[in-house]
């Protein structure tokens, strides 16, 4: 299985197909199999890099290591592992900070930028607000889960349970607080960016997603009907067809 030292741990990762880079980045509650309705059908064209963040999979931090911290630096690390120049990048949820950070941080090196139910750690007031009540809601009675649509399990219950087993294969983790971008940094970005969101997603809703784009003009926002907040596991094909268009039209 490979993996590589990189930036002070032993990362895991794997590499699928020929073509040009995209590198797949798991949310909280994924890691790298998380891509499996993904990889096979963008490996037909592309190098699809998929890995296990630090302290999620087969990826175990250092003792007291700095956890996402290392995000932004652990995919450098990795790419030049690979001799990889430049890679478009797709990203969910928790995997936005390291995506939107290291597109910053290293716009040359990012041809195209996906933010999947993910605002990359990026707020304002207004955004910060709308996030305080979707939590308020969620502490209600009878509240909707976090990670998907309230109908997935019920209408689609092996994936459903297959997502469950994936989350149940990360280790025990503390969460580390890690500063997002400012409102300048995300106004700036130039790199081409397509952001997806669910239509039930109550973790990064649209109208959060709506706040975000309003921060990049040229940003295109999809919401996919029926999905939660993983589209990528839930709506696959339409997920799939989305990004593929987009490479396309930006010429990844």
């Amino acid at each position: 299985m490979p993996k590589a030292q990189i930036n002070g741990i032993t990362l895991y990762y794997e590499v699928h197909g020929q073509g040009p880079a995209v590198v797949f980045a798991h949310g909280a509650g994924g890691n790298h199999l998380s891509w499996w309705q993904q990889v096979p059908v963008l490996a037909r064209q592309y190098r699809c890099i998929s890995f296990d963040h630090r302290g999620f999979g087969q990826s175990l931090d250092a003792p007291n290591g700095p956890g996402s911290q290392a995000f932004v630096e652990d995919l450098k690390g990795l790419l030049d592992h690979l001799e990889i120049e430049r890679a478009a990048l797709v990203a969910q949820s928790m995997g936005g900070r390291t995506c939107l950070g290291f597109t910053l941080d290293y716009p040359e090196r990012v041809p195209a930028l996906v933010l999947a139910d993910t605002t990359g750690g990026f707020s304002d007031a207004r955004m910060a607000q709308l996030r305080g009540e979707g939590e308020a809601a969620l502490a209600g009675a009878n509240p909707p889960p976090r990670t998907y649509a309230r109908h997935f399990p019920q209408e689609q219950p092996a994936p459903a349970f297959l997502y469950e087993q994936i989350r149940a294969l990360n280790p025990p983790r503390q969460e580390a607080a890690v500063p997002g971008p400012t409102a300048e940094q995300v106004r700036a970005l130039q790199t081409p960016t397509l952001l997806i969101v669910g239509e039930h997603d109550v973790i990064a809703p649209p109208a959060l997603m709506k706040m975000f784009q309003s921060y990049i003009p040229h940003a295109r926002l999809a919401e996919v009907a029926g999905a939660g907040h993983s589209v990528y596991f839930e709506k696959p094909a339409e997920f799939n067809r989305l990004v593929l268009e987009f490479f396309a039209e930006v010429g990844v």
